[in-house]
């Protein structure tokens, strides 16, 4: 399989971990009223995250192997930084796109 380069695309499976993060912060933002703002605010806003849930993601770092940072483009108007990653199926690692013909 081809080894990652900077700027592909791949599949990144949240863990539970990244989906409390992730829900958290957009709480936040709804909690304090930030997404309302029309002044340039920026806050998360999106679709509830659950483990197990599959995004696409941009390598933005290659490490050594098959280890990368991400950043996964979440359903909603933010991202979430996936850092020191491992290929696989598992949550907290990424795979790359399946072909589909």
């Amino acid at each position: 399989m081809a080894s990652p380069t900077i700027g592909r695309t791949v599949h990144y499976r949240v863990t539970q971990y990244d989906a409390a993060r992730i829900n958290k912060r957009r709480k936040d933002a709804y909690k304090s009223g930030a997404y309302a703002e029309e002044n340039g605010t920026i806050a998360h806003v999106g679709n509830d995250v659950a483990e197990g849930q599959i995004f696409p993601a941009v390598v933005v770092r290659v490490w050594s192997g098959d280890l990368v940072n991400l950043q996964v483009l979440m359903d909603g108007n933010d991202t979430y930084w996936a850092t020191s990653r491992s290929e696989g199926e598992d949550p907290g690692q990424w795979a790359w796109p399946k072909v589909v013909s």
